[in-house]
């Protein structure tokens, strides 16, 4: 099969007149100021004092004085300017604590250790009452402005996979696979794990040689290249136009460029009918208003006895359900547009919208946290490549950040991630 190269989209660059962080550029709207909020600072003050008092961290501030369940093995959680802390704590918490570490209101040497208690208690360090009434008053909700509509889902992916191909070489695998990884019992090697995890992802689909294989989400071609290599043709999407670019690069590397295909395109624009498809963490992007049509898509770009391999991020449906419109710092930052499916969810688009049913599942919860730890670690360590790209201090504790607060809702099971094979009922 001669390969076509991807279809170039017009500039998908940040519109100018929108008030969003450009972290790629040093960007910052409004963080550099707390806001003020001197009422709600109280609340959110009290609030956090009462939290802690059960779980075990450290929290130390200026003046020595420290509260917090933590012995002296316990991370520790310095709060270097506790007013702007709590100011931006109390105007969104779900906000304001990520946004407080970028600018250094607190620090701490081992963010991962420090937010895994948190993790564990989320649903409970507040009352549910004064859950519900924060949510009424005071946090945001998510803009319409960032809906996965076609032009809206290449923006917000434009937002973060476009950050800079170099970026993300620098702390990614040989691989270069942005997703979790599969280890095997005795071994730390991520590359190793990386392979294991896309060939347990083409088994659950089915893939072998001869058959024509659609991957929803390229990435940068390592599933695409692996498929190739066991004689499947392929035909991978993405509407990341740096993550094609690069993904096409590797893909000709490989020696597996008669056999891949890779459009720029987004998966409701997808056409034909394929022996098996494959989407791997692509979901999660995709917003809940869109999944029926995502999952429609599986079904029906699947040619018949046919299967899907789907890897999916996972949370407790009910925790889903309570918090998928607010807006997080998660979403500001890291993934606009972005909701976490639970199994639910995902079961019910599956019954309501398709053909299909889960016929085989695994978790990687504890292995995207392994995961996470490798990427947080070489991020780090690699810190001056990183800046050399162009990147500022900002990014680093925003990654830092995002990366420890993933890995630590893994480690706890608040988040998960399984494997799916869907066949048709």
């Amino acid at each position: 099969m001669s390969r076509s190269r991807a279809h170039r989209a017009p500039d998908t660059a940040i519109r100018r007149t929108r008030n969003v962080p450009r972290p790629n550029e040093g960007v910052w709207p409004g963080l550099a100021t707390p806001p003020h909020a001197p009422m709600r600072a109280l609340v959110a003050e009290a609030l956090f004092r009462r939290a802690v008092r059960s779980v075990p961290v450290r929290v130390v501030f200026p003046g020595g004085k420290r509260i917090g369940a933590g012995g002296s093995d316990s991370p520790v959680m310095r709060i270097v300017r506790p007013e702007a802390f709590f100011h931006r704590l109390g105007a969104g918490s779900k906000i304001g604590f990520g946004e407080s570490y970028m600018v250094g209101d607190w620090t701490c040497t081992r963010p991962a250790d420090l937010l895994t208690p948190f993790a564990a208690q989320l649903s409970t360090l507040i009352p549910p009452a004064l859950q519900r009434v924060g949510r009424r008053i005071a946090e945001a909700r998510r803009p319409r402005a960032e809906m996965n509509t076609v032009d809206g889902a290449r923006e917000n992916i434009h937002r973060h996979y476009d950050l800079s191909n170099e970026l993300f070489s620098v702390f990614l695998d040989e691989t270069m696979s942005y997703s979790a990884a599969w280890f095997a019992d005795g071994s730390d090697d991520l590359a190793d794990a990386q392979r294991r995890k896309i060939d347990a992802m083409l088994d659950l689909a089915g893939v072998t040689s001869g058959m024509h294989v659609l991957e929803i989400g390229t990435g940068w071609g390592g599933l695409a290249i692996r498929a190739a290599q066991r004689g499947a043709r392929v035909t991978t999407m993405t509407i990341s136009a740096e993550q094609a670019r690069l993904a096409e690069e590797r893909i000709d590397a490989a020696g597996t460029a008669d056999r891949v295909q890779v459009l720029l395109r987004d998966y409701r624009e997808a056409q034909g009918s394929y022996d098996a498809v494959v989407s791997v963490e692509m979901v999660e992007a995709v917003g809940a208003q869109y999944w029926p049509t995502y999952f429609a898509a599986l079904d029906r770009l699947l040619r018949p006895g046919g299967r899907v391999g789907l890897q999916a991020i996972t949370m407790p449906h009910d925790r889903m359900l309570v918090t998928q419109n607010d807006y997080t710092w998660i979403s500001k930052y890291v993934f606009p547009g972005g909701l976490i499916p639970s199994v639910e969810a995902i079961e019910q688009n599956l019954r309501d919208h398709t053909g299909l049913r889960v016929v085989e599942r695994r978790s990687l919860g504890p292995d995207y946290a392994r995961t996470l730890e490798h990427w947080r670690t070489t991020f780090l360590d690699r810190w001056e490549s990183v800046a050399a790209l162009g990147f500022d201090e900002t990014f680093r504790r925003m990654w830092e950040f995002y990366l420890a607060y993933c890995e630590a809702g893994f480690r706890v099971g608040y988040l998960d991630v399984f494997q799916f094979s869907l066949q048709r009922r």
